[in-house]
């Protein structure tokens, strides 16, 4: 068919559909794309995570990678690999006790700086929230490890608390009530 101008008219039932296929497509190539920049994203965390020294920085470079572990671990729970999901939440665990342990060694006073001491008991926090949040949608078989982990982080949570706020002083003792004089 041809218009009066003497051009040839597009077929308009064919027209959108090249575009629609190519668009598809591309967004197939970004989503694979980012599964395997998200791996790649992860590993370099976990590299830089494992070479830092300082305990300050090795604290702000967990809660990058926390979060790319937890950004992880929902994605391998939603294809239902729950044993990824409690490796990698067993590697968090390591990375938290790692830190803590290197904290304590090079700030062992906490009440002269607990800036790091805080950081990583909001750290903490968020991956027992995490793990809980697992253990609820996670099958019967896959639980007792996330249980452990849970139980482990919950331990460094509490040590961190005890080392931010330490007890001055002993309980105090209870004094007897006075005996009211009787007329």
């Amino acid at each position: 068919m041809s218009s009066k101008n003497g051009r040839r008219r597009r077929n308009d039932r064919w027209a959108g559909r090249g575009s629609r296929l190519v668009v598809l497509l591309g967004a197939a190539l970004l989503f694979c794309n980012d599964e395997l920049a998200g791996a790649d994203k992860l590993k370099e965390l976990q590299e830089r995570f494992d070479r830092n020294t300082h305990a300050g920085s090795k604290i702000k470079d967990l809660q990058k990678l926390g979060a790319a572990q937890f950004d992880a671990a929902t994605q391998a729970s939603k294809t239902g690999d729950y044993v990824a999901v409690g490796l990698i939440f067993e590697k968090y665990r390591d990375n938290v006790r790692q830190a803590f342990e290197l904290l304590r060694k090079q700030e062992p006073d906490a009440d002269r700086r607990p800036g790091g001491y805080r950081q990583l008991e909001l750290e903490v926090r968020q991956g027992i929230r995490e793990v809980e949040d697992t253990l609820l949608v996670a099958p019967e078989d896959v639980r007792p490890p996330l249980e452990i982990v849970r139980k482990d982080l919950i331990e460094m949570d509490d040590a961190l608390i005890r080392q931010l706020f330490p007890r001055r002083s002993k309980d105090p003792e209870k004094v007897p009530p006075a005996a009211e004089a009787k007329p």
